[in-house]
């Protein structure tokens, strides 16, 4: 029986890209007769040390609490919790390896577990992903001490047995930084087409009603975290346009900053306060599942600027959504333009707002982009066809260790 530890840096009730697909992982791999524990940070005291999630177990552990730095405190906290957790996984897979990735290899090694690190950003293994937080300490990326850390850190890395990326560009970075090419797996993320999928008319109006939404209104949703390198200053600048020729328009953000250090919630929140936009913009906070928001809604709005490969327009696509986004990241090897969604250059004020009202305008062309959408998701990217490919992965690894 294949038996696999997650690990990763937050996990569900949290909100996020990584944290949607690790628990989707889990929940596919269970359905597939694996045993499967997780093993995260309690990143909200709220949260138990010990719970289970259907048939996961959760294990939590410190630091306790909100804080952009905490999380660095998991490369000390986790290595007693993988030896004691030792005869309950074969496999131990890394969901954003950042930071976990050291003691991951390490305590890996040391037990004779397989051991998988997935890179969920760009920038993982060059380093540059690190940018912005070295900023906050007046270093950079090529700065000598990170160079030295990082080459120490990568080499401790490459004795992993096998590293996924969710990009053609996030393997080459891991080729570039000296992993052996047979050891790199390209893999997308995955959405669960069971429970993002379209919804009909009167369930789309039951939704609205039971989240407080017009119900004839035209709504634009976007779901994630709400951080600046998503484009959201940009989309709240440009909702006001779009209000005074769709006078009903409603725009809906759901997520929250949380921790990251690019959080822009306040900002936005009193952007929206300072212009009387209280009547136009809603923001849903945080919430566990985002369907409901997605299925009440006419197109989604994904304006970023700095994105891998987003699980949120994925979860769009699958609801049978248009989607107005940028070609960055993977975006581009997703939508195909005109196609199964509508691709702006990022950054542009005038054509993102072009875009939006034109699928606004034209209900033919917004339905034809969301059905091609829905099925770009069920031929590529649904959550069972990629927990058969991480399975496959884990059990050729765990075989050659019997062997």
């Amino acid at each position: 029986m294949l038996r696999v530890c997650i690990l990763t840096e937050t996990y569900h009730p949290v909100v996020g890209g990584g944290e949607t697909q690790a628990r989707l992982l889990a929940e596919q791999l269970c359905a597939r007769n694996a045993v499967v524990c997780v093993l995260t940070r309690r990143s909200d005291g709220a949260f138990p040390a010990v719970e289970r999630m259907e048939q996961v177990r959760v294990y939590r552990v410190g630091p306790v609490g909100r804080g952009q730095l905490k999380k660095w405190g998991l490369l000390v906290s986790t290595v007693l919790p993988l030896f004691r957790l030792r005869h309950a996984y074969d496999v131990l897979f890394v969901s954003g390896f950042r930071i976990l990735g050291v003691p991951a290899v390490l305590v890996g090694r040391a037990l004779g577990k397989r051991i998988v690190l997935k890179a969920d950003s760009q920038g993982e293994m060059s380093g540059e992903f690190f940018g912005p937080g070295l900023a906050r300490f007046g270093l950079r990326p090529s700065s000598a001490p990170f160079r030295t850390f990082l080459a120490l850190r990568n080499a401790v890395l490459r004795r992993a047995d096998a590293f996924v990326a969710i990009t053609h560009e996030g393997a080459q970075e891991l080729s570039q930084a000296g992993v052996r090419s047979e050891a790199i797996h390209t893999m997308p993320n995955a959405v669960d087409t069971r429970r993002f999928l379209p919804a009909d008319a009167s369930t789309r109006i039951g939704l609205r009603r039971k989240l407080g939404l017009p119900e004839a209104a035209p709504i634009g949703v976007y779901t994630g975290r709400l951080v600046e390198y998503k484009g959201l200053p940009l989309l709240v600048r440009v909702w006001p346009s779009i209000v005074r020729v769709h006078p009903q328009a409603i725009l809906v953000l759901v997520g929250e900053g949380g921790l990251d250090i690019h959080n822009c919630e306040d900002e936005l929140r009193a952007h929206v306060k300072a212009n009387g936009l209280t009547h136009c913009i809603v923001f849903a906070g945080a919430v566990a599942d985002v369907s409901d928001h997605l299925r009440a809604a006419d197109l989604f709005l994904y304006p970023t600027e700095n994105d891998a490969f987003p699980s949120s327009l994925l979860e769009a696509m699958a609801c049978g959504l248009p989607a107005v986004t940028t070609p960055v990241g993977a975006i581009g090897t997703i939508i195909d333009d005109e196609r199964n969604g509508v691709l702006v250059p990022s950054g542009s004020r005038e054509q993102l707002e072009a875009a939006v009202d034109r699928l606004l305008r034209d209900r033919e062309l917004a339905s034809r982009l969301g059905t091609a959408a829905r099925e770009t998701v069920l031929q590529r990217y649904s959550a069972a066809r990629i927990a058969g490919e991480y399975t496959e992965l884990f059990e050729s690894l765990v075989a050659g260790t019997r062997r």
